[in-house]
């Protein structure tokens, strides 16, 4: 019989107490979630995080901190609105896949992380890769092709990778970053580490192998990952009613005895006091966590999609659930005036814009160079074979 590594003999279930926990404290925990916490009341951790790269006190938000976190919304929602633009005019290359009305769970989410630990997204990540701390020209000048990009305009849009900051892959495979991202918590976790690893997907990606896969090892190994699902209502152009006949995606946690949540996810302080409860459960060491996050994309599949699938109706009534209006209702409450929320607004405007106008006076790529962190020379004939 082939040898297990030390550290999964070390992460039994008897020495982890599964029997009490892992397949039946969990049990049951499968609930929807809608109510919405009062930004002036959420409570300090249990436990010591490190600050988040943003700077804001992700233990015990302020109300400076609750307008920071709206600053970020429209830093993405402004961003995608840019992409969508530049891709309209030729400037993009591919077929970008905007992240438009899904920005409270990547902002919500991604406040509690820090720069260790690790996050994976996929086609549609532009607004997690913002949130997680990566720097906007950078990534926007990516996604253009240029020199100056995250990856030096390798990558593009569904390929960003940003390794200071712990992002550490976008991938255009539907499913194809769970693997990954349990990967990356088994090295935290052989290593001792308290950094988790987070991984974003859509509801889509529940119909591969590879995501029952996944949960099935991360529960049994008892890994740091947190599973987001941005549930969407749609895979591409197929509603979730035409293509999946289970209706929460956090259902399918169950059978791993794994704690899950739905929530709504078009309202920031709901996503982040889920987003603080989940992680808290990683940091203890009694990961890992799904978290479904119902939400609702206002742009197409893809820029340049009609859309013909969705009824006009459908439509209206997803630009009333806006989590930046929503944020918005939530901070007038707290005293917040609408000139002051115009200026944050007016700020990342002009922060878009300037990032655009480095994004496009950046140098695109030599093609000379086309092969460097490519292989391992930088030329094929000394390739062998």
């Amino acid at each position: 019989m082939p040898c297990r590594p030390r550290v999964f003999r070390r992460l039994s279930g008897r020495q982890f107490g599964m029997g009490s926990v892992g397949r039946g404290g969990w049990v049951g925990v499968l609930h929807a979630d809608h109510r919405t916490p009062d930004i002036g009341s959420i409570a300090r951790y249990r436990i010591d995080f490190n600050s988040h790269p943003w700077g804001w006190n992700v233990a015990a938000p302020t109300l400076d901190d609750w307008k920071q976190m709206y600053h970020a919304l429209w830093r993405i929602r402004l961003f995608e609105a840019q992409v969508q633009r530049l891709a309209a005019t030729g400037e993009v290359p591919g077929f970008p896949h905007l992240s438009t009305g899904q920005e409270a769970v990547a902002v919500g989410v991604c406040a509690h992380l820090t720069r260790d630990d690790v996050l994976f997204t996929s086609h549609r990540g532009h607004g997690h890769v913002l949130a997680k701390g990566s720097d906007l020209k950078a990534t926007l000048a990516e996604i253009l092709g240029r020199e100056d990009g995250l990856c030096r305009g390798r990558g593009g849009s569904m390929h960003l990778v940003d390794a200071a900051n712990g992002v550490l892959g976008a991938t255009g495979v539907v499913a194809g970053n769970l693997a990954l991202a349990a990967g990356a918590a088994w090295a935290a976790q052989a290593q001792g580490k308290q950094n988790i690893s987070v991984v974003f997907f859509g509801d889509g990606a529940t119909g591969a192998g590879a995501f029952h896969e996944t949960l099935n090892v991360a529960a049994l190994w008892r890994l740091p990952v947190l599973f987001v699902c941005e549930n969407n209502g749609y895979a591409e152009f197929t509603s979730r009613e035409e293509h999946s006949n289970v209706t929460h995606v956090s259902s399918f946690a169950a059978p791993y005895a794994m704690p899950a949540k739905t929530i709504d996810g078009n309202d920031l302080p709901t996503v982040f006091a889920a987003a603080r409860e989940a992680i808290e459960i990683l940091r203890n060491g009694a990961g890992p966590y799904l978290l479904e996050c119902m939400t609702f994309r206002m742009a197409g599949h893809y820029v340049g999609d009609a859309q013909q699938y969705r009824s006009k109706e459908e439509l209206a009534a997803i630009r009333d659930k806006c989590p930046i209006e929503r944020l918005k209702r939530h901070l007038m409450e707290r005293g917040v005036k609408q000139d002051e929320l115009d200026t944050i607004g007016e700020r990342a405007k002009q922060e878009v814009q300037q990032a655009v106008e480095a994004a496009r006076a950046a140098p695109r790529p030599d093609a000379t160079r086309v092969l460097e962190d490519v292989y391992r020379s930088p030329s094929l004939n000394a390739i062998p074979g």
